[in-house]
């Protein structure tokens, strides 16, 4: 792949001047992406869709042994649980502020290389297991929900354990389950 090529994939869906003017409606953004994932799977009634004991075991333990691949920045072991697709997102620290500070990281191979130049310096996760809750967004679709303490250096970040709310959307996939989408907020302190 060519260099202009490869830059032009690594930067950021929003612009440091775009993203000042979309940052009250990132929130709501966020929680519309589930229905990007979905669509075609919507739900015709208000009622929860039940979450079996075995989907949901499933999804816990990708969810760990994606945490520990993060952990020992294995970016081999990592690669196969992100969605091979456009849409993935991981959102996620900028390299510098002006590129928002914060910004969506769209497409699989996007995904990869920004956890790659993150895991170059100290990166840590620490799940709170014990408050982790999975609900079922669609039969295709389920979010895991789970309080975190990351500790990274990547662009100029001090590296001490940090409240995050890590939010992740797994999609059924012909291959099994899949991470489409990766938002840890920083929770206010």
């Amino acid at each position: 792949m060519n260099s202009k090529l490869a830059d032009a994939k690594r930067q950021p869906a929003v612009t440091p001047r775009r993203w000042l003017r979309i940052r009250p409606i990132a929130g709501a953004m966020c929680i519309g992406l589930a229905a990007c994932v979905t669509q075609g799977a919507a739900q015709t009634s208000d009622e929860a869709i039940p979450l079996d004991a075995t989907t949901e075991h499933t999804i816990k333990t990708l969810y760990r042994n994606l945490i520990e691949a993060e952990n020992r920045h294995d970016i081999v072991a990592v690669q196969p649980f992100v969605w091979n697709s456009s849409t993935a997102v991981f959102v996620a620290k900028t390299a510098t502020p002006a590129e928002g500070g914060w910004a969506g990281f769209w497409g699989a191979d996007t995904v990869i290389e920004h956890l790659r130049d993150i895991y170059k310096g100290p990166f840590q996760i620490a799940p709170d297991y014990a408050n982790e809750k999975e609900t079922a967004l669609s039969p295709d679709v389920i979010q895991t929900y789970v309080p975190v303490k990351i500790t990274v250096a990547y662009a100029g970040q001090t590296p001490v354990p940090k409240p995050f709310l890590m939010i992740l959307e797994w999609v059924r996939t012909e291959s099994g389950w899949k991470m489409a989408t990766d938002i840890a907020l920083p929770v206010p302190t």
